[in-house]
C-alpha cells in the first residue's frame, strides 16, 4: 500500500479542502494519474497516483486535510481488470442518457426553430430540447444545477410559472435555509479584503474615457489581428499597455509599502482580476511594459482558463504590482475596487455605455466608460494619481500613444 499525502503548497498554508475525487473509490488508476483536486487558500491543485494500483479514498470531498496527512492510499499489489473503467458510475449513466435523448435533439433541431442555448449557459440534454420545443428564453430560467447547470425541472418550472422564480430550485412560497462551509479561497478572499480595508488610507478618484477610437481600431483590424496571433484583439491589452507606460511615468502607483520603506519596482507585472465559480482570482501578466499586444492578450486567455479549470499555479498568482479589474462585463457603470495587497492601487473598468457628450461645443453620443482608481494614500498623493489615471485616459483615446508614450509628430519634430 502506498500513501498518497498532501504536498506542501506554501510556507504559510497548512490545510487544504478536498474539491473533488476526479476517480471513484476502488478504481484502478494509472501511474501519473491525476485522481484528486484540493484547494489551498490560494490556488487549486491536482494530485496524481505515484504508481499504478487500485485506489482507496481516505477523505471525503469538502474535508479539510492538513499539509501532510495522508488523502488516499494505492494498492499497488492488487491485479489490474481486464476491463477498466475510467470513468464514475454517475458519469457512464450521464453519458448513456446523453446518448439515448440524441434523437429526439436532432428531431427538434428539423422540425422547428431552434432557441439556441448560448456557450454560457450550460444545461442537461433534456432541458435543452424542452427550450428549444417551447422556445424559452434561457436566461429567464433559474438554474438548480450543480455550476449553474439548468435541469429538467428549472424548464418545467420557469413555463408553468411565468414571472415566478423558484430559489435554487426548492419550490414556491419556500421559507429553506441552506448552510454551507466557507472555502479556503473565500475565506481568504474575505480575509485579504478586509485586511485592505483596515490596512490602508484608500481612496478612490474617478474618470471617464472615450471609447471609440479604441471600438474603430478593434472593427479594423480584428480579423486580420486573429488571424495572424490566433486571439481575439480585446480591450484588456489596451489598458495594460496603458497603465504599463503611466506606471513608468507615476512610480510611486507602482510600488508598495514594507515597514518603514517603500519598494518601487522597474517593471510592471500587472494583475488580471478572474472571476470564477469559486470566487475571485488574480493571475499576473509578467513584464507588461516589455511584451506585444498579441502576447497580453495570449497571456489573458491563458490565465483566465487556467482560472476557469482551477490549474493556476502559485506563481501565477503571486508578485503583481498593479491590478486592473473589469466590472463592466456584468454590467457595473461604476464601482470602487478594493486595492489587492500588498500593490498601492487598482484600476476599476466598468460598462461601455453610449452617453450624450459635448464635444467641440456640439453634442454628440460617444461610447463612454467610467474609469476608477483606488490607491493607498499613504503610498500615493492626490497628485500623482489624479495624474496616472489622465495620463490612462490619454493613452485609451489616443491609442497611437502606446507606441512611444508620445505624439508621433510631437516626437519626429523633437518637441
Amino acid at each position: 500500500m502506498i500513501d498518497i499525502k498532501v504536498p506542501v503548497v506554501g510556507e504559510s498554508i497548512s490545510e487544504v479542502t478536498l474539491l473533488k475525487w476526479t476517480k471513484p473509490d476502488g478504481a484502478w488508476v494509472e501511474r501519473d494519474e491525476v485522481i484528486a483536486e484540493l484547494e489551498s487558500e490560494k490556488a487549486t491543485f491536482e494530485i496524481s497516483a505515484e504508481q499504478a494500483g487500485v485506489l482507496k479514498q481516505g477523505a471525503k470531498e469538502g474535508d479539510t486535510i492538513k499539509i501532510g496527512d495522508v488523502v488516499c492510499q494505492i494498492d499497488e499489489a492488487a491485479t489490474k481488470p481486464a476491463t477498466v473503467d475510467a470513468k464514475p458510475t454517475e458519469e457512464v449513466k450521464e453519458e448513456k442518457k446523453a446518448t439515448a435523448i440524441k434523437p429526439e435533439i436532432k428531431k427538434q433541431e428539423t422540425t422547428a426553430a431552434v432557441t439556441a442555448v448560448p456557450n454560457e449557459i450550460k444545461a442537461s440534454p433534456v432541458a435543452a430540447a424542452i427550450i428549444a420545443d417551447k422556445k424559452v428564453d434561457p436566461q429567464t430560467i433559474k438554474a438548480s444545477g450543480s455550476g449553474g447547470k439548468i435541469l429538467k425541472e428549472d424548464v418545467l418550472q420557469a413555463i408553468s410559472n411565468p414571472g415566478k422564480v423558484s430559489f435554487n430550485g426548492s419550490g414556491l412560497n419556500s421559507r429553506n435555509v441552506r448552510r454551507e462551509k466557507m472555502s479556503n479561497l473565500r475565506k481568504t478572499i474575505s480575509r485579504r479584503l478586509v485586511e485592505s480595508k483596515n490596512t490602508t488610507a484608500m481612496l478612490t478618484t474617478f474618470n471617464e474615457v472615450d471609447m471609440g477610437r479604441i471600438m474603430e481600431i478593434r472593427t479594423k483590424y480584428k480579423d486580420k489581428f486573429k488571424e495572424l496571433h490566433g486571439v481575439n484583439l480585446g480591450f484588456m491589452s489596451f489598458f495594460a499597455k496603458a497603465c504599463a507606460i503611466a506606471l513608468s511615468e507615476w512610480p510611486a502607483v507602482n510600488a508598495y509599502l514594507d515597514a518603514e520603506e517603500l519598494v518601487y519596482h522597474d517593471y510592471a507585472d500587472i494583475s488580471i482580476a478572474v472571476s470564477t465559480p469559486r470566487g475571485l482570482t488574480v493571475p499576473v501578466i509578467r513584464n507588461v511594459e516589455s511584451i506585444s499586444m498579441a502576447d497580453v492578450e495570449k497571456k489573458v486567455v491563458e490565465l483566465a482558463g487556467k482560472a476557469r479549470d482551477n490549474k493556476l499555479t502559485m506563481e501565477e498568482l503571486t508578485g503583481g504590482t498593479f491590478t486592473i479589474t473589469n466590472g463592466g462585463v456584468f454590467g457595473s457603470l461604476m464601482s470602487t475596487p478594493i486595492i489587492n495587497l500588498p500593490q498601492s492601487a487598482i484600476l476599476g473598468m466598468h460598462k461601455i455605455q453610449e452617453r450624450p457628450m459635448a464635444v467641440n461645443g456640439q453634442v454628440v453620443v460617444r461610447p463612454m466608460m467610467y474609469l476608477a482608481l483606488s490607491y493607498d494614500h499613504r503610498i500615493i498623493d492626490g497628485r500623482e494619481s489624479v495624474s496616472f489615471l489622465v495620463r490612462v485616459k490619454e493613452l485609451l483615446e489616443n491609442p497611437e500613444l502606446l507606441l512611444f508614450g508620445k505624439d508621433p509628430v510631437k516626437t519626429l519634430l523633437e518637441v
